[in-house]
């Protein structure tokens, strides 16, 4: 069966943009809770007393030797924090070492494709065969000169399938989530994809850990002869539902013509943080919001609580 992910993503998109298919936007209370974490390398006392001081509850760390991340699980545990996660941790000793953090998840890269013509992030029009997650065309009209991408594309979805099978086995046994991250690397660059790549597996030990500001820039795409957002975050949220373990939090702005932008700081972008604060009730998630922006942590604390409190985190 095909997917068609043009009609599907207008109709998602669409209803984001008349607000959220009529759902009324609020400010809490919320179900659901949230917690706020930071990315360190340096698992020392003071940095971590810093983190802990700025009103964090959570570290997501590095692949380290088992007995290195045991020891800094016992010091972050005497201060009140948790080390929830570990960065680039999809391979067997990163799946150890979240286990000796106390870590539920460790965060993968899947996949990417480089060295060939990719279309802008606005031209895609993406259709996939649902059996095989190969791709069928990519942009609308012709498709021949993206041909070398959709090949690479289709190679790298085989290839991420393969390797994640082999890591399941090590997850199962450490108990820990095998989280797959949409990053800039022209792979997956629609909610869809990703979702049948971890949802494929039928597996509680493969889920997706979305980083909010990442997609945006394909967040555009032609509509009724003119650009639109029609994938903005909540899409991507609403898309992973219960298969969303882990979020990271950054922000990006589009250009006024939506074509391209720029990071920015978070509440600065294009981002709809209230929408964003919905979506992730909507879909039960209660876990982790990850700050990879390297604002002040003071400043970066508020905003945070301003998300998770359902209010606009710049204001």
């Amino acid at each position: 069966m095909r997917n068609d992910m043009t009609r599907r993503g207008f109709l998602v998109g669409s209803a984001a943009a008349i607000g959220l298919g009529a759902r009324p936007l609020r400010a809490g209370p919320f179900r659901t809770t949230l917690q706020k974490a930071v990315i360190r390398r340096a698992l020392t006392e003071d940095e971590l007393k810093k983190v802990k001081d700025a009103g964090f509850q959570g570290i997501e760390a590095y692949t380290v030797p088992a007995e290195e991340a045991a020891k800094a699980r016992e010091l972050a545990g005497k201060l009140g924090l948790r080390i929830h996660s570990v960065m680039g941790g999809g391979s067997p000793a990163g799946l150890r070492a979240a286990q000796a953090y106390g870590a539920d998840a460790v965060l993968h890269v899947p996949g990417g494709v480089g060295g060939v013509a990719v279309p802008e992030p606005w031209e895609f029009d993406i259709e996939f065969d649902e059996k095989t997650g190969h791709l069928t065309r990519v942009v609308a009209g012709d498709n021949a000169k993206f041909a070398p991408y959709i090949e690479a594309h289709n190679r790298a979805m085989d290839g991420a399938r393969e390797s994640i099978k082999r890591l399941i086995p090590v997850a199962e046994e450490t108990k820990v989530v095998i989280a797959l991250e949409n990053v800039w690397n022209n792979f997956n660059v629609r909610p869809e994809l990703l979702r049948w790549l971890a949802a494929g597996f039928q597996s509680p030990w493969v889920k997706v850990y979305f980083d909010i500001g990442n997609h945006i820039k394909y967040a555009a795409a032609m509509r009724e002869g003119r650009l639109q957002v029609v994938y903005p975050p909540e899409v991507w949220i609403r898309t992973f539902g219960q298969l969303l373990a882990k979020v990271h939090v950054k922000d990006y702005r589009l250009n006024a013509d939506l074509r391209g932008g720029t990071w920015a700081r978070i509440g600065d972008g294009t981002t709809n943080w209230l929408v964003v604060r919905q979506a992730l009730e909507e879909a039960g998630y209660n876990g982790w919001l990850t700050d990879e922006t390297g604002l002040a942590l003071p400043e970066l604390s508020r905003r945070l609580d301003r998300i998770i409190a359902g209010q606009r985190p710049g204001d």
